[in-house]
């Protein structure tokens, strides 16, 4: 049993192009990372990130930038954003633009988001100074009740606009229970997400089909598999009525990375015919960066010719060249389609969450680090010589290590990384990230 995992509570922000989604998302999110641009169609960048107000974390996605540059599809595209924006969140912020004012657009938006049940607050942006501020109150015309002016540049406004955000925010969204470890299978859309779940679960419990981003949403089962029990994450591509590529692909890329947030183990589908690329790497640099276990499959497994051991490695090498510092992360060749090893992928996933659960005693392991260090001695620095006093680990599932010594800042990259290497093989953590920490004595 894995207990409780915390699934935040989701914020999106919507609204037609060019009125400062970007600029606010940065604002609310506290990043610099995405390109705010007066064009549409060049935001090409992850656009969901975190916000912490008041003791609430939630999760806001920008839906800004998302857009083909074909004039003639903005207009629908722009709606579509906002009928997937209240599939995906407890609250929606509507912005516009103080400088433009009022347009068709605007209202067409706001009377389809008026028939949602779920809170939706009209943000005028670009309220940079006391006269725009006071244009602002024309989009009382549109009928709301509620009118929040602010500043995405300077910030004017926006922790009013927070301490309504967060009032809104459901109770006991951010807390959902999962009794068993849970697995995400994840991927580039058609790689075969759902035929490997189904296959797993023998049943038709997820659609199949040809056509990528049909699945209609993340979709949970529960399986059995010898002793052990798992909560199985399909995760989704969009409803059908998505017609947007952009958004297709974003809200694709959103759902991923709850699922990952939410899993113990990510199992990453890599279709065998079409190879590794970015988006696999992506989706890999995330499951590191939220400590998840890690496996990667290679499915489709079937339509290779000529299968033999040499060709698997070949594969291997293939990827292990494309992330040489994730050689940590097993791969395992299967087929949803004949059945061919699936089975493998829960073993390989409960040997994972049993390394991810691991726990070193303290005198093991300074034992370990005193014999590493004698192996290859810590480097001088400025004239002195670095010195690790003790070393625990601090946290399992996942895995966690505290050093405590002299100096960690001038600690190198290539030592940590030789540490990290010698923990490996003599613990093992085969498929899962190890964080180091090191600290002042």
């Amino acid at each position: 049993m894995k207990g409780e995992k915390l699934i935040n509570p989701t914020v999106s922000i919507v609204g037609r192009p060019n009125v400062g989604k970007s600029t606010l998302f940065n604002r609310l999110t506290g990043r610099q990372d995405a390109i705010v641009h007066d064009a549409y169609g060049v935001t090409r960048d992850r656009h969901y990130g975190e916000s912490f107000w008041n003791g609430r974390t939630f999760t806001v996605i920008d839906t800004g930038g998302y857009l083909p540059e074909d004039m003639d599809v903005i207009y629908r595209g722009v709606r579509e954003q906002a009928d997937i924006a209240m599939q995906e969140s407890d609250v929606i912020l509507f912005v516009t633009d103080a400088v433009s004012g009022v347009t068709p657009l605007d209202e067409s938006l706001l009377e389809m988001l008026r028939k949602e049940t779920k809170p939706v607050l009209l943000v005028v942006n670009k309220a940079d100074n006391d006269g725009r501020t006071m244009a602002a109150t024309e989009f009382y015309s549109l009928g709301v009740e509620e009118m929040w002016p602010v500043s995405s540049l300077s910030g004017s406004g926006t922790g009013d606009l927070l301490d309504r955000v967060v009032s809104l925010l459901p109770e006991t969204a951010d807390l959902e229970a999962l009794e068993w470890p849970a697995i995400a299978f994840v991927g580039r859309p058609n790689v075969g997400k759902s035929s490997m779940v189904n296959a797993l679960l023998k049943s038709d419990r997820c659609m199949v089909t040809d056509i990528p981003g049909t699945t209609r949403d993340s979709i949970h089962s529960k399986l059995e598999y010898g002793d052990a029990t798992y909560t199985l994450i399909d995760t989704a591509g969009l409803r059908k009525r998505a017609k947007v590529k952009e958004n297709v692909e974003f809200y694709s890329n959103v759902r991923t990375d709850r699922a990952l947030r939410e899993c113990d183990v990510a199992v990453i589908i890599v279709d065998s015919m079409q190879g590794f690329e970015d988006q696999e790497k992506r989706i890999l640099r995330e499951a590191e960066r939220y400590n998840k276990g890690i496996l990667i499959v290679l499915n489709k497994w079937d339509t290779v010719p000529e299968k033999d051991t040499d060709v698997f490695k070949e594969f291997e090498t293939y990827i292990y060249d494309r992330v040489p510092n994730m050689t940590w992360i097993p791969i395992l060749s299967v087929s949803a389609k004949t059945g061919q090893r699936v089975e493998k992928i829960l073993d390989r996933c409960g040997d994972i969450i049993h390394e991810r659960d691991k726990s070193i005693s303290t005198p093991d392991f300074n034992n370990f680090l005193t014999k590493i260090i004698k192996d290859r001695a810590l480097p001088m620095k400025r004239g002195r010589s670095l010195k690790i006093q003790y070393a625990t680990q601090v946290k399992q599932s996942p895995p966690v290590f505290k050093f405590f010594m002299n100096n960690p800042e001038e600690m190198p990259a290539n030592y940590r990384k030789y540490i990290e290497n010698r923990i490996r093989e003599q613990f093992g953590f085969t498929g899962v990230p190890i964080t180091m920490i090191f600290r002042q004595k």
